[in-house]
Parts: C-alpha cells; structure tokens; sequence
C-alpha cells in the first residue's frame, strides 16, 4: 500500500549463498511415496498370505490327524476280523464271462459275519447281477445282491442268517438286477465249507 506513494524501500537481490540454498532447495527431487506404498503392499500381501497358508496347513494337518486316527481304528478292525482264532479264508477261484477270478470269503463264526471280496468277475449286463447266497441246513438263503456294473473288485461285509439254521457253505449265481428267491440262473460256484 505504501508503495503507490513511493515510500517502499526498493528491491534488493539477496544475497547469492541465499538465493543458491533457496534454488536448491526448490530445485531438488522430492521422494517419492510410490515406494513406500509398494513395501506396504507386499508387506499387506504377503502377511495375508502367510496367514492363509498356516491356517490352510492347521486345518490340512487337522483333517489328516481324523483321517489317521479313522484308518487305524479300521485297520485295527480288519485285522482282529481277518486274523482272529475264529476266522476261516475261503478262496473260490471262479471264471465268468471267459475271465478268471476269485471270491475270497473271510468267515468270522465268532461274531457271524463274512467278509467278501470279489476279483476278476466279468461285470454284468445292464439287466443281470450277481447274487450270493448262504448255503444252509434248512435251504439257500439270500447273502447279497451284487450288481457289478464297473471292471473293479468288490468288498462287502455280511452277517450270517439269523436263527437257528446253521451256514454250511456259500453259493453265487447270476440272477435278475432285482435278485431273486431262489437260484434260478447260471451257478458261478457252489462250494460247501
């Protein structure tokens, strides 16, 4: 405002150490934050990674734990049934369809039950199964309807008849997809124990 009426002091140029340290100062690159922000993104991604993967490998490690725990319970299972005092192996060697195979019968008289394993059996046609059977004191009782629709062994556990007829032997035969009462189709094998 004074200087409308001539009374500022005039301009005076600073002095060059001044001006220098001002200059470089305005001059100078700035830092950069972009690398500040990449540090922390690969801190967010690789914190949160490691996180996934601890608790990916807690619940992998847990799940195995189960799965351990279950196969040991089973194989205990399996090996009292197959190697108890009580426990006969039967292998029938069979031949269907031009295939040679084998039903192999683990029978438990102590706890009366069987354990069954099909191998090698021709897999059956759309509209037939195999069908097992007890053979008994009072007649053929029905064990299992075995439909075999792919090229794999079979694995299943039966109790014997309840009551008091007395399992003297085993048969299979191929039947009708819904089984039957009583043999009626092609004996696969007939074998008294």
């Amino acid at each position: 405002m004074t200087d409308w009426l001539g009374m500022a002091p005039p301009p005076r140029s600073p002095h060059p150490e001044l001006k220098a340290r001002v200059l470089g100062r305005a001059l100078r690159p700035r830092r950069s934050v972009w690398p500040l922000a990449a540090a922390a993104l690969v801190l967010l991604v690789g914190g949160s990674g490691g996180y996934w993967a601890t608790r990916t490998i807690r619940t992998l490690g847990a799940e195995r734990d189960t799965l351990a725990a279950h196969l040991a319970a089973l194989q205990d299972t399996v090996n009292s049934f197959i190697h108890g005092r009580a426990t006969r192996l039967v292998q029938v060697p069979v031949s269907t369809g031009g295939r040679l195979g084998a039903v192999t019968i683990f029978a438990d008289s102590a706890h009366h039950r069987w354990l069954v394993r099909c191998d090698g059996l021709t897999p059956n046609e759309p509209d037939q199964a195999y069908q097992l059977w007890f053979i008994t004191d009072k007649g053929m009782k029905t064990a299992a309807l075995m439909p075999m629709d792919q090229d794999r062994p079979m694995v299943m556990a039966l109790n014997m008849p309840a009551g008091d007829s007395r399992v003297m032997g085993a048969a299979m035969s191929i039947e009708p997809r819904e089984g039957s009462a009583e043999p009626r189709g092609p004996m696969v094998f007939h074998l008294l124990l």
